[in-house]
């Protein structure tokens, strides 16, 4: 059955200060049984502590993070140089899934570097298969950018077949698409999805400030920053719809994220999600 968890980047701060089995007993309290592993220092203690926590608290990992490669200064897993310790830490943690959070930036912005990391992410596709494991690739925004007559994801999804896709409803309708629509495109191979919503924030007052001091760029900046990312309910996207489609499609895991909570506790703003998916007919889910 499929289940609605948590991408724990949204309470990464948790992690941080409390340690992963604090911050996974929380997520347990709010009735999650299911979470992302992202933005969590992969090290020996904090994976064995998450072990601990799944345990205790019948949580499940529904898929740990990687990149293929990392840019200077970020200290996370890749594939190019963790590929068994990433295999390892699945089978300690019990998930058959790993996920690409982003293809590298250069890839962007290089001519072929779009159809290079498919072919990169091909090769570790495989690898991970024989392996028993999954690999997904997440969206953002940048990725319906068009080269050449295609969006960038249409370039993945087409040029690397073994690769699974995590679609990310928020970022798909920041892309300028319909969450429903791509959801239904890409059924049967969409079994990671992000539930993040969409809102226009209302204009900040200083903003008329700027304005009348001569600031257009700094007014400017404050009004297209008015997008925001929102709890579950508290945007504008069709929540039925997309949970009913990405069901519908065979998602495994529907995980609640939030890039930004603007000052509110992220474990309300994930209380917040969960009791509007709850409202919506969803408790079974969790």
């Amino acid at each position: 059955m499929a289940r609605i968890g948590v991408q724990t980047s949204t309470v990464k701060g948790a992690f941080a200060q409390l340690g992963p089995y604090e911050a996974l007993r929380r997520i347990a309290g709010l009735g999650y049984r299911s979470v992302e592993l992202s933005q969590v220092p992969m090290t020996t203690e904090n994976v064995a502590e998450v072990r601990r926590a799944l345990d205790d608290h019948g949580i499940q990992v529904a898929a740990l993070s990687a990149m293929v490669t990392a840019p200077p200064g970020l200290a996370t897993d890749t594939l190019t140089q963790n590929f068994d310790k990433i295999v390892a830490d699945c089978r300690t943690l019990g998930t058959s899934m790993v996920r690409i959070g982003m293809l590298p930036l250069d890839a962007l912005v290089t001519p072929g570097g779009v159809a290079g990391f498919a072919a990169t992410a091909t090769t570790y596709a495989e690898r991970l298969a024989a392996e028993g494991i999954e690999l997904y690739y997440h969206n953002h925004h940048v990725e319906f950018a068009r080269v050449e007559g295609r969006s960038i994801l249409e370039v993945i999804a087409e040029e690397a077949p073994g690769l699974g896709l995590e679609l990310d409803v928020h970022w798909v309708h920041r892309g300028g698409h319909d969450p429903v629509g791509t959801l239904r495109r890409y059924a049967g191979r969409a079994r990671l999805v992000h539930l993040k919503d969409y809102r226009i924030g209302p204009l900040d007052p200083t903003s008329l400030d700027l304005l009348a001091a001569g600031d257009a760029a700094g007014f400017q900046a404050a009004f297209y920053g008015v997008v925001q990312f929102a709890e579950v309910g508290e945007g504008t996207l069709p929540w039925r719809e997309i949970v009913d489609t990405a069901l519908a499609g065979g998602a495994e895991h529907l995980l609640v994220e939030q890039d930004d909570t603007y000052g509110r506790d992220p474990f309300d703003s994930l209380a917040m999600s969960r009791d509007h998916l709850q409202e919506l007919g969803y408790g079974h889910l969790f």
